[in-house]
């Protein structure tokens, strides 16, 4: 069991319709990407294939308007990746979404928490 004294975590995905949908692991990819300049570092921070990683840009890409990802290829040193401005701003937006729902659920999120049994507390009975 989970410990009851830690602060509840929310994870939102959205999405779009059929299979398009952003999350947690796509945005945690984006921004990687963003930091690290390459496809390869992003994954291997993220503990995820590389091949994986290649995956969930292509569905990036395919989802919205233009690009989110744009790479190079290249030998050592020469390739990269980097994130467009569509990237950037899908990536803003989508942390803007999660912030705002964090804010709205916190006070729900704090009550759920206050009825969690402590470590060796025994269900109470019913009413």
């Amino acid at each position: 069991m989970a410990d009851p004294l830690s602060h509840p975590t929310l994870f939102l995905r959205i999405r779009f319709g059929g299979d398009d949908m952003i999350g947690p692991g796509k945005a945690a990819l984006l921004d990687r990407i963003a930091a690290t300049g390459s496809i390869a570092a992003a994954a291997r921070d993220l503990g995820m294939s590389y091949k994986r990683a290649w995956m969930l840009i292509e569905t990036l890409n395919a989802m919205f308007d233009s690009p989110l990802v744009e790479s190079s290829r290249g030998g050592t040193g020469k390739g990269g990746a980097v994130l467009t401005d569509r990237g950037r701003e899908v990536l803003a937006e989508f942390r803007a979404v999660e912030r705002a729902a964090a804010a709205e659920t916190a006070p729900h999120l704090t009550r759920l928490q206050g009825w969690l049994r402590k470590p060796g507390e025994k269900m109470r009975p019913k009413d």
